[in-house]
């Protein structure tokens, strides 16, 4: 790793700024298991010496870390690994709000688990071979007293290998809390596909619509580090009283 006395003039496409290059040897540690959810990395003093650079450096490599939710700093106690067991952070991916924008309660019903060969699509998101088995669970989120969210998730059994519906039932924190406390799997990010649908028997009943409703149809891709994807949700959300929102910058 370049002094942080050390002026680089190398032009070519492969440059990248000095804070680029420790934030990637810092994406590296994370990847590596080096620092786990929820754990707290060395300072930034300490990270200076050890990549020998300025503490200015390693500042702008961990505010892009925060700005991209992989780090959070707290006041007065430093930078932690963050992770879906904090409440703020438990349905970070969820973007559905009340017509009225009023505050709701989310209650999660774990309805199956099963072990499949998954279709095609599922497949080819999730890079498995043909053939290969995943765990598949089935879920219907309520918001307040309201069927909302019913769901199918995707995930590779060889990463997932035990997971049973007793488990998941017993557990009372969110998917992505208990998949980082399990198989110390984090979801950095995902992406998301919308469509309109229409209700199947089997989407009418769990949602409590009638057959042949209008429903939102989400199919998401969720990946970890270096860019691993390790869950397809394929949801169906009933938007009778809710709605999907999405703030751009």
């Amino acid at each position: 790793m370049a002094n942080v006395d050390e002026v680089t003039t190398d032009a070519s496409p492969v440059f990248s700024p000095l804070y680029q290059q420790i934030k990637a040897l810092l994406l590296q540690s994370l990847e590596q298991g080096e620092w786990n959810a929820g754990e707290m990395i060395p300072s930034e003093v300490d990270l200076a010496v050890r990549y020998k650079v300025s503490q200015g450096t390693v500042r702008k490599a961990i505010d892009e870390l925060t700005s991209e939710k992989l780090l959070v700093r707290r006041q007065g106690r430093g930078t932690f690994v963050a992770t879906h067991q904090e409440p703020v952070n438990r349905f970070r991916f969820l973007r559905m709000q009340q017509n009225e924008n009023a505050e709701f309660k989310t209650y999660s019903n774990v309805l199956d688990v099963v072990e499949a060969v998954p279709p095609a699509l599922v497949r080819e998101r999730l890079q498995l071979k043909e053939n290969e088995s995943a765990v598949v669970i089935s879920r219907l989120l309520s918001f307040e007293d309201e069927p909302a969210v019913f769901e199918y998730i995707w995930l590779p059994k060889l990463i997932f290998t035990d997971v049973t519906l007793e488990k998941l039932v017993n557990y009372k924190g969110g998917l992505y809390g208990w998949f980082e406390a399990e198989y110390n799997v984090r979801m950095i990010r995902a992406v998301e596909h919308l469509s309109a649908q229409l209700a199947n028997s089997e989407v009418a009943q769990k949602l409590e619509i009638a057959p042949n409703s209008a429903v939102l149809y989400i199919e998401r891709v969720s990946y970890t580090y270096a860019d691993q994807p390790v869950e397809v949700r394929l949801g169906w959300y009933s938007t009778q009283h809710y709605h999907y929102r999405n703030e751009l910058i």
